[in-house]
């Protein structure tokens, strides 16, 4: 792979990524997020691909495969399948408004980017530099979980905080690990799995998923 096209796919990747982070926090709708999910599982699985193939690494197709099912198939459409069976379409019980969640996921953006460059330092590698774009898909996953009240679209925060994580440590590592990301997705995977039979529980339950409703756990 020539380094002009590294450096394309590179930039398109985590561009990619960083959209679709943005598209999440703005929006109500709770199956467009979920569809954001599998945007942006397959830009992260086209990271992976283009990293590792850059780095000569041998596993990085297989490596990719396996984030493109798990974070692109699998995990959103098993978040829509529960909520599809508790009839959940639209976010209704967000504690800020549209415009203070796009202001707020703008100056995590900015603050991402803020704090990487004393923390990368002198380094001047293409993954190195890109990743600010990791870490504001970790702090827009903290917003998504700060702002927003439901137990599905609490959950969609969580994976985009673990697919920033992901990003990460793709753009660090000198190589990637199979067996390590191997672990961690399926950890995930079964966490996401567990997390919506709970939400289908709870809303049998309660009539609601929204976590700031339920009172009783106070005590």
């Amino acid at each position: 792979m020539s380094n002009g096209v590294y450096l394309q796919l590179l930039a398109t990747t985590t561009g990619v990524l960083l959209l679709s982070a943005v598209l999440q926090v703005w929006g109500r709708s709770t199956v467009r997020a979920i569809g954001l999910l599998v945007l942006q599982g397959t830009a992260l699985a086209g990271l992976v691909l283009t990293v590792g193939v850059h780095a000569g690494e041998a596993a990085a197709p297989l490596v990719a495969g396996l984030v493109l099912v798990v974070k692109a198939l699998v995990m959103p459409w098993a978040m829509l399948r529960s909520a599809r069976v508790i009839g959940v379409t639209r976010e209704r019980s967000a504690r800020v408004k549209p415009a203070i969640e796009l202001i707020g996921a703008a100056a995590l953006t900015l603050l991402a980017y803020a704090v990487s460059g004393p923390i990368l330092g002198d380094r001047t590698d293409p993954a190195t530099q890109a990743v600010p774009v990791g870490v504001s898909l970790v702090l827009l996953g903290f917003w998504q979980l700060l702002v927003r009240g439901s137990a599905i679209t609490e959950l969609i925060g969580f994976l985009m905080l673990d697919n920033g994580i992901a990003t990460i440590s793709f753009l660090t590592s000198g190589g990637l690990s199979l067996v390590v990301e191997l672990g961690a997705t399926l950890d995930v995977l079964l966490v996401v799995l567990i997390l919506g039979v709970l939400a289908v529980r709870l809303h049998a339950e309660q009539g609601h998923i929204d976590i700031s409703e339920l009172r009783e756990l106070h005590d």
